[in-house]
C-alpha cells in the first residue's frame, strides 16, 4: 500500500514521476546530440552493418547488375595470385592450374619478362592458350578495355564465363594482378596494344602508341614497352588503332615482329579499312579478326541482335568471332547468351581456338 509521503499531489507515485523524468531527458539529450550533428555535418549520422555478402553473392556467371554480382573486394580475395616481383622471372608461375610466366619463354629485359619462343620450340601462343571445348559450330567473343578499372574489371571477371577471351590495356601498375585473376579463373588474355586512330590525338589510345610513319624501329621499341607490362598471354590485339591497322607498311614489321616471337595476331573488327587479313597473309602471321562488333550501340536490344547474328554465321560457316568492351551492359547480356548457347548446339571457345597460321 503507497503511503501519502510516496505520492505526489496528482496522486502519481514519486518514484514513478522520476522514472519518467529521467525518460524524458535522455530523449531530449539524444534529439540535441542529433540536432548537433546536422549542425556540424550538414546531415544526420547514419549507422552501417557491416555484413558479408552472402554465399550466392561469389557465383561466377552472376550476369552484372544483378544481385549476385560480387564487388571488386569479393573478387580480389577469390584467391591469392602470385606476384611476379621486379626482377627475372626465374621458374614456372601459376595462377591456380594455369600457367602464368614460364622462363622458357621468356626473354628477361630492364623493362620486363619479353615473350618469346622456347629452345624447344613452344610458343606463348600455345602454352598460354585454355584449352578448346569441341563441337561443329564454335563461337568465340573477346572483351577489351580490362585493367584501366578496377570495379570494371571487377565486374567482368565476375560475370563473364570463362570461354571469353579477355584484352588488358597495358597501363596500370596491377595489371599483372588482374590478368592472375583472369587466367585463374579460366580465361584466355590478350594484350591490348594502342594504335593511331585516324582522329589522332583528339583520340589518343595513350603512351607508346604505334604510329603510321614513325618508323619500324620507333614502333617496334613502342611494340617492346608494351609486350613487357606483364605475361600470361597469346597474342595482341588493336586498342583503337583505325589508321595504324590500314597502313600495310606500318603494319607488316608489328605483324613479323610478333611472330618471331611465338604471339598470335587478333583484329578486334573495328577498323574499316583494316590491312590485317592480307598483310597476315605475307607475313604468316597466326592471325584471326572478328566478325562483329557487338557493342557497337551499348543496347541490350542491339547486342543481342548482334550476338544473334555471330549464331547464324556460325551456322553457315562452322565458326564466328565477336568483339566487344567491358560496358556492364555488354557484360550482362553476354554472360545471359552464354548460359543457353550449349542447348542451341553452340560451343565458347577461346580466340586461340580461332587461329589459322596463313602460312
Amino acid at each position: 500500500m503507497t503511503s501519502a509521503t510516496d505520492t505526489g499531489m496528482d496522486g502519481v507515485p514519486v518514484h514513478g514521476r522520476r522514472a519518467l523524468a529521467l525518460a524524458y531527458g535522455l530523449v531530449l539529450l539524444a534529439l540535441a546530440g542529433g540536432a548537433a550533428a546536422i549542425a556540424i555535418f550538414g546531415h544526420a549520422p547514419a549507422a552501417w552493418l557491416d555484413l558479408p555478402p552472402p554465399p550466392a553473392a561469389l557465383e561466377h556467371n552472376a550476369p552484372q547488375g544483378s544481385a549476385l554480382t560480387p564487388p571488386p573486394a569479393a573478387i580480389a580475395k577469390l584467391a591469392p595470385v602470385p606476384l611476379l616481383g621486379s626482377g627475372p622471372i626465374t621458374h614456372p608461375v601459376y595462377a591456380g592450374h594455369a600457367l602464368l610466366a614460364d622462363p622458357a619463354l621468356i626473354e628477361n629485359t630492364d623493362d620486363g619478362p619479353l615473350p618469346r619462343i622456347a629452345d624447344d620450340g613452344r610458343k606463348p601462343m600455345t602454352a598460354y592458350a585454355v584449352p578448346a571445348a569441341s563441337g561443329k559450330m564454335r563461337i568465340a567473343i573477346v572483351i577489351g578495355g580490362l585493367g584501366l578499372s578496377a570495379e570494371k574489371t571487377a565486374h567482368a571477371l565476375a560475370g563473364l564465363p570463362p570461354g571469353v577471351t579477355l584484352g588488358f590495356v597495358p597501363y596500370e601498375s596491377d595489371v599483372q594482378r588482374w590478368v592472375g585473376e583472369a587466367r585463374m579463373l579460366g580465361h584466355e588474355v590478350l594484350l591490348e596494344v594502342p594504335m593511331e586512330p585516324f582522329d589522332f590525338p583528339d583520340s589518343d589510345p595513350g603512351p607508346h602508341t604505334l604510329r603510321s610513319g614513325l618508323g619500324e624501329e620507333s614502333n617496334t621499341e613502342r611494340l617492346t614497352w608494351a609486350l613487357t607490362r606483364f605475361t600470361g598471354y597469346v597474342g595482341v590485339t588493336n586498342l583503337m588503332g583505325g589508321r595504324f591497322l590500314s597502313d600495310s607498311d606500318s603494319l607488316s614489321p608489328v605483324m613479323t615482329y610478333l611472330t618471331r616471337r611465338g604471339l598470335l595476331f587478333f583484329d578486334d573488327g573495328t577498323a574499316a579499312q583494316s590491312a590485317g587479313p592480307d598483310v597476315a597473309a605475307s607475313t604468316g602471321a597466326a592471325f584471326a579478326k572478328s566478325n562483329e562488333n557487338i557493342d557497337s550501340i551499348q543496347t541490350a536490344l542491339e547486342i543481342d541482335r548482334h550476338l544473334s547474328n555471330l549464331e547464324d554465321e556460325a551456322r553457315a560457316h562452322g565458326s564466328a568471332i565477336g568483339s566487344g568492351y567491358l560496358y556492364p551492359v555488354t557484360v550482362q547480356r553476354v554472360a545471359l547468351w552464354a548460359r543457353g548457347l550449349s542447348g542451341r548446339g553452340f560451343v565458347l571457345v577461346p580466340i586461340s581456338a580461332m587461329i589459322t597460321a596463313q602460312k
